[in-house]
């Protein structure tokens, strides 16, 4: 609800849409596919400056959102930053009875650089979605001649992300006031309760949501009023430039290894 709420604000949502998805998407597959610390350290900065500086997105709340992928990146990756073994490696090594918790150079820095391509790849997303309402990504949608039915489907659970959210919040906060979590024991009973009423809700509003729709004559097509921005030359000049620098990068990266 944070990045839905922070995208309409956003001082970069008047900006052409095409110009954002192409400049998001390029970048993330140049990222993905280079594996450069330049390169990722590059579209970092340089995508977290535009949502911060350019998008008036505050600056706690990005490092709120980066926060969470961050330390699910951490967490998978620990497996190849910490090794048990009977041979102490070349990085670091705690000795543990007769093993030791050890690791090398080479796989932390290769740790490091996924982590770090992992979050610059992030930070495109972020990008995007603190930028660009859904409705302007239908649009995406729409001229990339996505299937129809893909379309609505991805409204509709778009919308009911939101619909869940709002039911299971305001069960949590009546579950709370009744002191229901006090222990362990009630807690989980209460977590059953909140799923079966869930449930239960979301149907109802599911159907009350079919009914409004066939009331406004629905006829199997979801219709949004889209409002579309001209492209500006200087801002794609400045795209494409960034895109040869990040090339640059990856190709010196292939050349001097």
């Amino acid at each position: 609800m944070l990045i839905d709420k922070y995208c309409y604000r956003s001082r970069l949502r008047k900006v052409n849409v095409m110009e954002k998805f192409c400049f998001s998407m390029t970048t993330l597959l140049l990222c993905i596919l280079s594996r450069s610390l330049a390169a990722s350290v590059l579209v970092l900065f340089s995508c977290g400056w535009l949502t911060v500086k350019k998008g008036g997105i505050p600056l706690r709340q990005y490092g709120k959102l980066l926060r969470v992928p961050a330390a699910f990146l951490l967490l998978s990756t620990l497996a190849i930053l910490v090794n048990i073994s009977k041979t102490p490696l070349d990085a670091y090594a705690v000795p543990a009875g007769s093993y030791y918790i050890t690791g090398s150079t080479s796989s932390l820095i290769f740790g490091f650089r996924l982590i770090l391509s992992a979050l610059s790849a992030v930070s495109c997303l972020y990008f995007l979605s603190l930028s660009t309402p859904v409705t302007d990504l239908v649009n995406i949608l729409k001229k990339l001649h996505c299937p129809s039915l893909f379309i609505e489907l991805f409204l509709l659970i778009y919308r009911f992300i939101f619909i869940l959210m709002s039911e299971a919040s305001a069960i949590r906060t009546s579950q709370e006031a009744r002191l229901s979590n006090r222990n362990f024991k009630t807690a989980l009973h209460s977590f059953g309760g909140m799923a079966s009423a869930l449930l239960i809700r979301a149907m109802k509003r599911s159907a009350r949501l079919y009914d409004a729709m066939e009331s406004r004559c629905y006829d199997g097509t979801i219709r949004v009023l889209l409002e579309e921005y001209p492209p500006k030359k200087k801002e794609i000049i400045y795209i494409v430039i960034f895109e040869l620098v990040l090339l640059f990068l990856i190709i010196g990266r292939k050349i001097y290894g």
